[in-house]
């Protein structure tokens, strides 16, 4: 597979989830563990462009697969639009659930890049915060749509 435009190989244990390979075997700790039950959306990566949730996905389902993590957004020259957007509108608090939702909200903008505030919180259903109410999260991805997100 390719992560964040890093071609990776690796053998793996058929049952080795998505999540556990990118943190434990490539270091990605931004893709964060929540549940493991697909709850929370903290481990939310784009899989080809769609955004997914890695605790449901086996490593081996992705082989030949572009993988895009957290880390793979920002780029030499910045902060990816969302990224920033997020920082802006304080979209976050402790921070946990950022990645997910980060993720998650670039997937929604590329499907529908001016979303109305119900249809982001439609769209952002699956990523669960426990801090911020998600009025600043949604308001963040109301800066960044049309923005280039």
């Amino acid at each position: 597979m390719t992560v964040n435009g890093q071609p990776r190989a690796a053998e793996v244990e058929p049952r080795t989830l998505l999540v556990h390979y990118l943190r434990d075997s490539l270091g990605l700790t931004g893709t964060n563990i929540g549940c493991d039950t697909s709850s929370c959306g903290a481990c939310t990566v784009h899989v080809d462009g769609e955004a997914v949730k890695s605790c449901t996905v086996l490593a081996a389902q992705v082989a030949g697969a572009e993988v895009t993590t957290i880390e793979g957004l920002a780029t030499a020259d910045g902060l990816h639009p969302m990224q920033q957007a997020f920082m802006d509108c304080h979209g976050l608090q402790c921070g946990f659930c950022t990645p997910g939702m980060v993720m998650a909200a670039t997937s929604l903008l590329r499907e529908h890049p001016n979303p109305t505030e119900d249809e982001v919180r439609l769209g952002l259903e699956g990523n669960l915060c426990r801090c911020t109410g998600y009025h600043n999260i949604v308001k963040a991805v109301l800066a960044c749509a049309g923005g280039g997100a």
